[in-house]
């Protein structure tokens, strides 16, 4: 059963380490799977009409070190990496993708919970000199939940990756048209972006914000919206129909953004980077606030 944080206004749902989901691209500790304000539902998810609805991401799953995992070059094939917030993954090739379903030894995760806050820690191994100790807190307040991230590198070897939250969300399950409006406190800059994918052209870019002229039903994809600068990590998104909105703020600047989403959900994504060195520490905060626009 979920761990289940509410108050008269919102409610969010999560399950613990050892629940449902537990494959090896999203972290395990704090998988928040639904987000309603005013009973309203603010959270979706990656795919819609399979059977096992746990083999995908949904709500507001996070990933540690998307385009490589943490010691994963210094891994034999056969041997074993990490993937921080999951546990040992099994080399099988010299070529890492997050979407493959690797062979998992489980981290070991310890939980706390209180009326209105969940805590999960999760201890690594020490392998290839790699090793580290994740804390991660989910809060909530009247309008908002905050998630609180300490990260320890306990190994003998530096911790370089990066950590985003892929927001899978849809308000009121709203279909992604032109009831959306999503708005960042930057200047986009196409010609700056890494990739391009609006095969329908029914994403229009503005200076800051993002609009819809139809209802899409293919996959459209954005990265690096803010041209590689190092910005305020924010976004905001609106639903004009139902007259909410919800706003990410990180703690933290950040150089990459990148916006994924299909007919059923939009996901706007900001990366933290992150470099520990041994014995050191690194935190950083996402808030998220719900409003009812006026």
């Amino acid at each position: 059963m979920p761990q289940i944080l509410k108050n008269e206004n919102l409610e969010v749902h999560v399950d613990l380490p050892n629940e449902n989901y537990n494959f090896s691209r999203f972290d395990w500790t704090g998988k928040i799977t639904v987000v309603k304000f005013e009973n309203v539902y603010l959270s979706s998810a990656e795919r819609t009409g399979f059977k096992n609805e746990n083999s995908f991401g949904k709500g507001f799953y996070n990933e540690f070190g998307i385009d490589t995992a943490l010691g994963f070059n210094e891994a034999d094939i056969g041997g074993w990496f990490h993937k921080i917030g999951v546990g040992l993954l099994k080399k099988d090739d010299n070529h890492y993708l997050f979407s493959k379903n690797y062979d998992i030894k489980p981290a070991k995760f310890e939980i706390s919970t209180e009326s209105n806050k969940i805590v999960i820690i999760c201890k690594s191994k020490s392998v290839n000199g790699y090793s580290y100790v994740l804390k991660k807190e989910i809060e909530i307040y009247k309008n908002s939940f905050i998630i609180k991230y300490h990260l320890h590198n306990n190994g003998e070897k530096d911790i370089i990756t990066d950590e985003y939250i892929h927001n899978f969300t849809a308000i009121n399950e709203d279909l992604i048209g032109p009831n959306y409006l999503l708005k960042f406190p930057f200047q986009l800059k196409p010609e700056f972006f890494k990739e391009t994918v609006n095969p329908e052209r029914k994403v229009d870019l503005g200076q800051n914000e993002i609009t819809f002229n139809s209802f899409t039903n293919e996959q459209f994809f954005f990265s690096n919206i803010s041209g590689n600068e190092n910005v305020n990590a924010q976004w905001e998104l609106i639903n004009l129909k139902s007259n909410i909105g919800i706003i990410e703020t990180g703690s933290f600047q950040t150089n990459k953004v990148n916006l994924w989403g299909w007919k059923h959900v939009i996901s706007p994504e900001l990366f933290f980077n992150i470099f520990i060195k041994p014995n050191q520490s690194a935190e950083w905060t996402r808030t998220y606030n719900v409003y009812k626009v006026k």
